[in-house]
């Protein structure tokens, strides 16, 4: 792949082009919390994974005055079980996910409806769910897609299919190409940023586009 030439296809999305893309699909949140949760696969429950950028972490710490590792882990893909609990190097952070595998940011009403309790500092890829765009390098949310418009790409979701109006199709379709350039900005600054770390047995370094971490946030470095 390519990243500059996939960065220069995500900067000319035509974000009209892809507003009419959303509007053709359909969808509306309908609450359901089904994104916002751990999942059970073949091999046991899987928790809620949602990658978020650094500067999106720290935005969350802002708003809610918990620590870096309350807010985000270690994406586990590439990580493996050691003797001391995992281990190893990863190259993306997930938003951090509570005991029973939700979102630790996920709260349900009385009536069983579904709330983001930082909707408002939410990340790009919790803003645009349940799409994405076809572009080489960038992330694909939470299994195959089951619908598709063009380079628009939609996942499994109860809301798809029902009627959104354009102003809201055209505020996904702005923060979808803001996620796609992020995204790709983000791969490039990690492959940039990259130096072999040599991690002892039990632990985890995470590189991102800042250099690498602990699973704190802090810098290997210092």
């Amino acid at each position: 792949m390519n990243i500059e030439a996939e960065l220069d296809r995500a900067r000319d999305l035509d974000v009209s082009e892809l507003a009419d893309a959303i509007e053709s699909i359909g969808f509306e949140c309908t609450r359901c919390g089904a994104c916002c949760k751990g999942y059970e696969t073949d091999d046991g429950p899987e928790p809620h994974t949602a990658t978020v950028f650094p500067d999106e972490v720290r935005n969350l710490q802002e708003a809610t005055e918990y620590e870096w590792r309350d807010v985000a882990r270690p994406m586990p893909y590439g990580l493996a079980e050691g003797d001391d609990g995992l281990e190893g190097e990863t190259f993306e952070w997930a938003l951090q996910a509570g005991s029973c595998g939700d979102c630790r940011f996920y709260e349900e009403d009385d009536g069983g409806q579904g709330a983001c309790q930082v909707h408002e500092d939410r990340p790009l890829i919790c803003e645009t769910y349940p799409f994405s765009v076809e572009l080489g390098g960038t992330t694909q949310p939470m299994g195959e897609a089951v619908d598709s418009e063009g380079i628009v790409r939609a996942h499994e979701c109860e809301g798809l299919g029902r009627d959104i109006s354009r102003e809201d199709a055209t505020e996904l379709a702005r923060a979808l190409k803001e996620r796609a350039v992020r995204e790709l900005e983000e791969a490039r600054a990690v492959t940039d940023a990259y130096e072999p770390v040599e991690a002892d047995s039990g632990t985890v370094v995470v590189h991102d586009s800042e250099g690498a971490k602990r699973p704190d946030g802090t810098p290997i470095s210092e």
